[in-house]
């Protein structure tokens, strides 16, 4: 099925049709394992919102993602697009007064996300990235360096994030 989505993109898209299939292996993502990668490129689609690129993913990852991971990812989908907006919101305003006010938004999903914390944070480190939070970034950037992550695992996060949203332009185009 990956197969299927890089040969829908344009010839002007070659790159990230190699991109695509690099990001989506051990060997293209340094640092993070094959379930990691799966997960984070999984929420990634799910939050740019191309379904086309939601099913061939999720098709060409049968078998080899868990239920759990899954959901997780849709759960970091779905809370990073409310806090993104928020958080990116309050930052842009640049009133400092409305930053030290707590959010009031219920993120529970966050705690009970069914695999690693670590694993989690990079989903939605990932997440942010493509829906350009910087607040949120530096956020889950620093809880990942807290948990250990390496620059590596996080570059990769990245990499995988900018690939997953030039594939769903792609494939809109």
């Amino acid at each position: 099925m990956l197969d299927e989505i890089t040969r829908k993109m344009g010839d002007e898209a070659n790159d990230i049709r190699l991109n695509l299939e690099s990001v989506l292996q051990e060997t293209g993502a340094p640092g993070l394992t094959q379930s990691q990668i799966y997960g984070i490129a999984l929420s990634c689609a799910y939050a740019t919102k191309h379904a086309g690129l939601v099913d061939g993913l999720l098709t060409s990852m049968f078998g080899k993602i868990s239920n759990e991971e899954v959901h997780a990812a849709k759960t970091a989908a779905v809370i990073m697009a409310m806090n993104n907006v928020y958080y990116r919101a309050g930052h842009l305003s640049e009133d400092e007064e409305l930053e030290k006010l707590p959010a009031r938004l219920r993120m529970n999903g966050m705690a009970k996300a069914g695999i690693p914390k670590h694993d989690f944070e990079l989903y939605c480190t990932a997440v942010s990235a493509v829906n350009g939070c910087g607040k949120c970034i530096k956020s889950h950037v620093g809880t990942l360096r807290g948990s250990g992550a390496t620059t590596e695992q996080i570059q990769s996060a990245f990499r995988i994030a900018a690939v997953i949203a030039a594939s769903a332009q792609a494939l809109s185009i």
